[in-house]
């Protein structure tokens, strides 16, 4: 493992709770589609869109619901933003522990944070400024904002952009794993979130079970040089 010059995060499932946001937000969004005519019958199983994370919105609601017209997707990517970025203002969504001190101590140890997500702009924003962490980081790095298919061109633009040599990514889905890899990263794998199979975190170079541990792995590294 390279010393980190810097550290580029994926949002949900690795530093944010997002079940504490999605699924209030999931459940209000179809009442709206059927309020609005363009969804019929019960809402899809939560557990369709928690497995999904980490996709493309686009991929997302053809897994949640396939046979819904273009205008029903589309609507729900409206609609879930303004569920989700109501919720993160009543205060009621959560990080994972310890994360914003971990961000903090990596901040202070002048390691560049940056977030590469799949989801909207102005949700990545939402998250990081309701919960006050928008400090810690030099970039908020979104598929939404930067209008890319795929992780691995948005970490890519990134990586480019801030002229970053050597970093280590970190996330707890395949599309985490693929990102870092194809851009000649270090990879840790996050294993605590759960929403993804056994597989997912398949060529990690390591894997944490606490956000914290993090701090460690920097530590030794540092230690062992």
């Amino acid at each position: 493992m390279t010393s980190p010059q810097a550290m580029i995060f994926d949002m949900d499932g690795t530093l944010f709770q997002t079940e504490t946001l999605l699924i209030p937000a999931y459940h209000r969004l179809f009442d709206r589609l059927r309020e609005e005519g363009l969804f019929k019958g019960p809402t899809p199983p939560e557990e369709i869109i928690l497995s999904s994370l980490g996709m493309l919105l686009e991929a997302i609601w053809n897994r949640v619901m396939p046979d819904a017209s273009e205008e029903a997707k589309r609507r729900a990517d409206e609609l879930l933003l303004e569920e989700e970025l109501s919720g993160l203002s009543a205060g009621a969504s959560k990080l994972y522990p310890e994360v914003s001190n971990t961000l903090k101590a990596l901040h202070e140890q002048g390691i560049k944070l940056f977030v590469a997500s799949n989801g909207l702009e102005p949700y990545v924003i939402g998250v990081a400024d309701a919960h006050e962490i928008s400090p810690y980081f030099d970039g908020l790095y979104s598929a939404g904002g930067h209008q890319t298919e795929t992780k691995v061109d948005l970490v890519r633009i990134l990586l480019e952009e801030n002229q970053i040599d050597h970093a280590w990514m970190v996330g707890d889905r395949s599309s985490d794993v693929e990102a870092g890899k194809k851009n000649g990263l270090t990879v840790i794998g996050c294993k605590y979130a759960g929403f993804g199979d056994d597989q997912e975190l398949d060529g990690s170079d390591h894997i944490i079970h606490h956000f914290s541990e993090i701090l460690d792995l920097v530590k030794a590294h540092s230690s062992s040089k």
